[in-house]
């Protein structure tokens, strides 16, 4: 994430920030301009054409600083949400602007990477949406399909989803962690399936294998003994789908906090895209930065910030992800 800083005082601010604390104004995020921005009294903000954008109608909701350009509407973010709690559901309201807030970063993220974003207004069928439910009163598995990305808001909760880190002996698991790995899926469908399944199968194997069959033998048996050697989890063992999604994941993790330790200081590095091979950034900049972030959590005696080992396999990986931005 790129740092900001308030266009009236100077004042630093936060990407989730709907005022000024300095100088109280304001605020809106503008995604044309990828620039948060001030907003007058009656929440509009007039760019340099001369056009005048609303803050989203999400505000009071979901906590949404964006801007749109229509009064009273909804912007580009949650605009993509096809699904949310019901107004008389309190639990599902409460743990509704977690989400809504990783999704809003996912999306910055993929602008700035430069990966393409279509609607379900542009394409009907396999357009991108989220279906952002609470298991309150029933039963909602999170997953992809068909463009729509079905999130269960309870993964806000920190008990639960704690608790479902340990029993299913992940190492890493966030709102936003769930955000990045389903949109990988729908990338799959995108921009890899097609002309680039040859490719895929040779670094990733062939993603023909019944999934059901797959995850049947993982819940059954497990990641095999030496997954560390070729993947970047153990969920990633389990079918080639998974594998590509974990590794997307994980790119997106790579790029985010590499510009946010350089928009910091913390690293020389202008952007994750100045590399002409991810690789290079991973070995030259990602792995030392990890280690000392680390390192960092454990002085103020938590765990390890990024508790993953990449493997030359999963470099090899991570370089097939990276270069699906820069394809035509």
């Amino acid at each position: 994430m790129k740092s900001f800083s308030c266009r009236v005082c100077g004042n630093a601010l936060y990407f989730e920030n709907s005022i000024c604390v300095s100088c109280k104004t304001n605020l809106g995020f503008s995604r044309a301009e990828e620039a948060i921005v001030p907003v007058d009294s009656k929440g509009q903000y007039v760019d340099a054409t001369g056009e005048i954008w609303h803050v989203c109608a999400n505000l009071n909701l979901s906590g949404c600083t964006w801007l749109t350009e229509y009064p009273g509407g909804y912007c580009f973010s949650c605009g993509l949400t096809r699904t949310r709690p019901s107004d008389d559901d309190i639990k599902g309201l409460a743990e509704y602007p977690l989400a809504e807030e990783a999704k809003r970063r996912l999306i910055v993220e993929l602008d700035e990477l430069g990966f393409p974003i279509y609607t379900r207004e542009q394409d009907p069928e396999t357009g991108l949406a989220f279906d952002l439910l609470s298991s309150a009163n029933e039963k909602v598995v999170t997953g992809h399909h068909n463009g729509v990305i079905t999130l269960d808001l309870a993964e806000g909760n920190d008990l639960h989803r704690e608790r479902l880190r340990i029993s299913m002996d992940e190492p890493y698991r966030t709102m936003l962690g769930h955000f990045r790995h389903e949109i990988g899926h729908y990338y799959w469908a995108l921009l890899v399936q097609g002309d680039l399944l040859t490719e895929f199968r040779q670094i990733f194997g062939d993603e023909r294998e019944s999934y059901a069959d797959a995850g049947e033998r993982h819940y059954r048996e497990g990641a095999p003994a030496d997954w560390r050697q070729g993947y970047i989890s153990q969920y990633a063992t389990m079918h080639p789908w998974e594998d590509f999604a974990e590794t997307f994941a994980h790119y997106l993790h790579i790029c985010d906090t590499v510009e946010t330790a350089s928009a910091h200081g913390l690293t020389t590095v202008s952007s994750p895209s100045s590399f002409s091979s991810f690789r290079d950034l991973v070995t030259g900049v990602w792995v030392p930065l990890s280690i000392a972030l680390n390192q960092i959590n454990r002085s103020m005696g938590k765990g390890p910030l990024y508790p993953f080992v990449i493997p030359p396999p999963v470099l090899d990986k991570l370089d097939f992800v990276a270069s699906l931005a820069r394809r035509p």
